[in-house]
């Protein structure tokens, strides 16, 4: 066992906390001592959500250990059913409590309380906070969706199966693809488990097909409710636009709708952007990304197909869904990288240095470190993750959001260089006024005197000239002028490329 500062996810039982707390009048007994009711936090201080988690502790001691801790956990469920009267329960065990083996299914049904009662079997030892979540959410569609199979159902209604509590923007990722449904004409019919009801999930089987927005979490209900109600599943996550327009086809089809009066449906900025002159300067920037499958894997399209950059590593810590990012990682000539070791993901990027990073907070901290652009793509998420504002991550304005997310970073950094490189011109240094905004009585800066080159000015090399065509035109002339004066001063006849860079290092310091 690895002593770990940061990890990408938590023990079992807090995915199953995620989906009790998505969900409405379902509550989770968790037998666990003291210590384990730091995940409250996660919900109330990071997602800011306004309400406790659902969940009765038993929060035995140690002194309890001597005793029966068992009726603890019985008398902590037939309080909680009595205090919070849900409609249903989930019971389990924390980590710690998991070493007792007081069989929490077993002793709940032994009290035969008056609501149904799900018993979770999450071995924290060999799984993590994503597979606890996914086998809690598979273990409530099985218990409430098993019924008939309806008749007549609506060829164009669907459910939206994944979005948890604690989800990377999942909040508002559901609020755009509803709204993307809707407007190709497909009938919502539940969305779980964020937001839905115990009765709710017993409506699941009346929809044709099922929208799986998050793999990790709803692959296997998807697969259960395929088996058993012959509802089939959307494979294509949309994020991006690329992903976008593969999605609405995908679902227009399932649906019987017409794909082209589908896809004209979907309005976004975000390919047009792509397409400008500030993007295309970024053309083959170099970026790492790193996070859970599902988001890393759409990352590595956008990035390479929809914004032109390089991708030079792509990787996750999702153990689950490693085949798939093998199977993309091969597309960019990339080996994947499959850790949950936080340390290992930073040397990775510092071997690949790249010029931007896409990954989780934990990656933030490390390109902080870096001093490389970085934006967060995936939990682990921080408290700044879970904005005020409509931020979603799929869907056409989700794609809108990520341009933003991605290009905006590198741009700063573009500026950042170029005053470096300039500060000392007599336009750009600090105490100059704007050229065509200075008060008449502000102090007017005076202009250096221009700088005479010398008789046998240097020439310049077809590769520099070249590269000096990459910087923008309102600053090329400052640029040439400060490469020549460097050259001369150090008695260089030809300006080459490493002569170029010689000076925006000279001049940057």
């Amino acid at each position: 066992m690895q002593l770990a500062m940061w990890t990408y996810e938590g023990p079992p039982h807090v995915g199953a906390m995620r989906i009790a707390t998505a969900m409405r009048g379902l509550h989770y007994v968790l037998h666990a001592p003291q210590g384990d009711t730091y995940a409250d936090l996660l919900f109330t201080m990071i997602e800011r959500d306004a309400k406790r988690p659902p969940v009765t502790y038993t929060t035995f001691q140690a002194r309890d250990l001597g005793a029966d801790t068992a009726a603890i956990f019985k008398t902590a469920c037939a309080d909680a059913e009595a205090r919070f009267k849900p409609d249903a329960m989930i019971v389990g065990a924390s980590c710690t409590a998991e070493l007792l083996q007081d069989d929490p299914g077993g002793l709940a049904a032994a009290l035969g309380l008056s609501i149904p009662v799900v018993a979770l079997e999450l071995p924290s030892y060999q799984k993590k906070e994503n597979w606890g979540a996914a086998e809690t959410l598979y273990r409530l569609v099985r218990s409430f969706a098993a019924g008939p199979t309806p008749e007549g159902r609506n060829p164009a209604s669907c459910n939206i199966l994944g979005p948890t509590a604690l989800g990377f923007r999942h909040r508002d990722d559901v609020e755009e693809i509803c709204r993307l449904l809707v407007s190709i004409g497909v009938t919502v019919n539940v969305v779980a488990p964020l937001g839905a009801s115990v009765h709710d999930l017993t409506r699941l089987p009346q929809a044709a097909f099922n929208v799986v927005l998050y793999p990790e979490i709803a692959a296997t209900s998807a697969s259960f409710l395929k088996e058993r109600h012959g509802q089939p599943f959307t494979k294509t996550v949309p994020i991006g636009s690329g992903a976008c327009r593969d999605f609405v086809a995908e679902v227009a089809q399932m649906a019987g709708l017409d794909v082209e009066a589908a896809l004209a449906k979907i309005q976004s900025r975000a390919p047009w952007y792509a397409a400008s002159i500030d993007s295309n300067y970024l053309t083959g920037k170099r970026v790492f990304i790193f996070g859970d499958a599902t988001h890393a894997i759409a990352a590595a399209r956008i990035a390479r197909d929809e914004l032109g950059f390089t991708v030079c590593g792509l990787g996750t810590y999702t153990r689950e869904f490693a085949r798939d990012v093998r199977a993309a990682a091969k597309t960019y000539g990339l080996d994947a990288l499959i850790t949950d070791d936080h340390l290992e993901v930073e040397d990775a990027i510092i071997a690949a240095q790249p010029e931007l990073v896409l990954g989780t907070q934990m990656e933030r901290h490390v390109a902080k470190r870096l001093k490389v652009p970085c934006a967060v793509i995936s939990s682990p998420v921080h408290v700044q993750d879970f904005p005020a504002r409509y931020s979603p991550q799929m869907g056409p304005e989700g794609a809108n959001v990520i341009f933003d997310s991605w290009v905006h970073p590198l741009m700063m950094g573009l500026e950042e260089h170029l005053l470096g490189m300039f500060r000392d011109d007599f336009e750009f240094h600090d105490g100059a006024n704007p050229s065509h905004l200075a008060p008449a009585s502000q102090k007017t800066v005076e202009p250096e005197a221009p700088q005479i080159v010398a008789q046998g000015a240097p020439n310049w090399a077809q590769e520099a000239e070249s590269e000096l065509k990459k910087i923008p035109f309102f600053v090329r002339g400052k640029a040439r002028r400060n490469t020549e004066r460097f050259a001369a001063d150090h008695g260089l006849s030809t300006i080459t490329i490493e002569t170029l860079y010689d000076a925006k290092a000279h001049y940057s310091r």
